[in-house]
């Protein structure tokens, strides 16, 4: 490796560890200002994280598709989407319940993760001949333009105090009383915190895919691992950071619903803008991100919670698909 090439490598580095700092300070700034304005408007945390942050956070996801299509790569368009729904159900939840125990509200269990298997087996029907044209990416975008309005309207209709248990009185007056500019305040939080999050996601996926090309990965493996675990890095960050203020909701409200947005916002529009056509995703990767679904709705159902056993279950869980998955596409081991 000749001095030029060594100096790019270096670069690359930085912009990796940049990326961790901007992503981390993006998630605390997008959590206070999301809770602050669920506490505002009297929108619980749960429907802040399944539209307002899982929107935010799947930004990443829909321009590296945009992109990668656009540059004739769509399977790191759609390794990236499944790669990223199977990091947000293993690795986001399990990370967030190792550090605290979730309480996974009912709405969850009753509603998003059935939306969100309808969603995940309507794509992978889609998928079957091999593309999303424009006219399947018309439909999924629809479906996510109807479920974002259900929830605000679900939102304004229900009365649900046991939103707010995570928050103390205090809090909550406190929020109350802010006023105008401390909606102002909470909004540009958001603001910073998503740029933050744009631009940290970015650089690590951008630096991140630039060394692994240079070690020979494929395009479907850079997708489904490498920009998958990058794009979900907001989420992530996120999850950690709410995990540490214990606010459950904001952390599988943002996981579901990022999944769910993955799905109907980042493929459709992304068909939309030109279909996508797979070349070397298989059914291993859908399978899993199907499988993951039959195992975390059990793991909800049976306490309402996400314990710290059951964290680490997804957590090994999701390592193991990671190593597996690389070992196949090296042709360490046998299909």
């Amino acid at each position: 490796m000749c001095f030029t090439e060594c100096l790019d490598m270096i670069e690359h580095y930085l912009f990796i560890l940049a990326g961790f700092i901007a992503l981390f300070y993006g998630a605390e700034f997008l959590v206070k200002g999301a809770s602050e304005i669920s506490l505002k408007v009297g929108i619980s945390p749960l429907v802040v994280g399944l539209t307002v942050v899982a929107f935010g956070t799947s930004a990443p996801e829909l321009l590296v598709c945009i992109e990668a299509n656009a540059n004739g790569s769509p399977d790191q368009a759609f390794g990236t989407i499944i790669g990223s729904n199977i990091c947000n159900i293993a690795l986001i939840l399990g990370v967030g319940a190792l550090i605290r125990p979730i309480v996974i509200n009912r709405q969850i269990i009753r509603r998003e993760i059935p939306i969100l298997f309808v969603a995940s087996v309507l794509f992978v029907l889609m998928l079957v001949d091999g593309e999303v044209v424009r006219w399947e990416g018309l439909i999924l975008f629809i479906g996510v333009v109807v479920y974002v309005v259900s929830c605000l309207v679900k939102s304004k209709k229900e009365d649900d105090v046991d939103s707010f248990d995570d928050f103390s009185p205090e809090q909550i007056e406190k929020a109350k009383k802010s006023g105008a500019l401390g909606m102002v305040y909470s909004v540009l939080f958001i603001i910073l915190g998503l740029l933050a999050l744009k631009f940290g996601s970015g650089w690590l996926v951008t630096s991140g895919s630039e060394v692994a090309k240079n070690f020979g990965i494929s395009e479907a493996i850079i997708g489904l691992l490498l920009l998958a675990f990058g794009t979900s890095l907001p989420e992530l960050a996120t999850s950690i950071i709410a995990s540490r203020k214990g606010q459950g909701d904001i952390i599988t409200g943002n996981a579901v619903g990022s999944c769910i947005f993955n799905i109907l916002a980042v493929i459709g529009v992304t068909a939309m803008v030109s279909s996508l056509t797979a070349t070397n995703i298989s059914w291993l990767d859908m399978g899993v991100m199907l499988g993951l679904l039959a195992v975390i709705s059990p793991m909800m159902w049976s306490r309402k919670s996400l314990s710290r056993f059951e964290g680490g279950i997804l957590l090994a869980f999701y390592l193991s698909y990671t190593v597996i998955r690389f070992m196949l596409d090296q042709g360490m081991i046998g299909a």
